[in-house]
This record gives C-alpha cells, structure tokens and sequence, in this order.
C-alpha cells in the first residue's frame, strides 16, 4: 500500500461528509484541537468545537453546498485540495485550496487559499 494512501482515505472521507453534510462524520476526521486558517493566514477556528460551529452554520445558510477534488498532492503528512465548491444548483460557485495536515491520523490543521 502506498504510505501516502491512508492520509488520502481521511481527506475523501472529511469530504464526502462535507458532502453529505454530515457534522459527526466529518468531525471524526479532525483532531480535537485543530485549526483553521483563512487565505489571509489568520486563525479563525482554534479547536474541532469552533469548527464544527463554523459548519453547521455554513450547512445551514447553504444546504445544497457541495464540494468537488480538481486536482490533489500529497507529500508526507500535508494533502493540498483544489476544489471547485457550488453554493447551490445555479447559484454561486469558486475554487479554493484547502491545505490539509495531518497528525496521529487526523486532519490538525486546514489552510485556505481562494
């Protein structure tokens, strides 16, 4: 098996509960105190707590939300998305990096990038 591999397994999984808006599924992919960086470098969630807060209001304001991989690189524990995400069918839609790092099999830290 590719080393690589089981740190592509925990991205996949994190998105399709993105997905799927599912929070307990996507939270069991964040370590508990993980972080979230805006693309202006600045911290906006300190603990899986705040991001979890973060989601359930995005789910709620975009409930057709959906997220899909472009392009993936991994090199030892980072895994770098670009995603194209749609808002809602018609509605508004971007690309974004999500830097992905991982630790003790979980996701430590995302950095943002649009």
């Amino acid at each position: 098996m590719n080393a690589l591999a089981p740190n592509s397994a925990l991205i996949d999984r994190q998105l399709a509960a993105y997905n799927a808006q599912d929070m307990d599924a996507m939270m069991a992919c964040y370590a508990p105190d993980a972080q979230l960086f805006s693309p202006d470098g600045v911290c906006t969630e300190k603990s899986s707590y705040e991001i979890r807060a973060r989601y359930v209001k995005a789910f709620a304001a975009f409930p057709l939300n959906k997220a899909a991989v472009k392009n993936r690189i991994m090199v030892g524990a980072t895994v770098v998305d670009h995603e194209h995400v749609v808002r809602a069918p018609g509605g508004e839609e971007f690309e974004i990096i999500a830097l992905y790092t991982i630790k003790d099999g979980l996701i430590a830290r995302v950095n943002f990038a649009k």
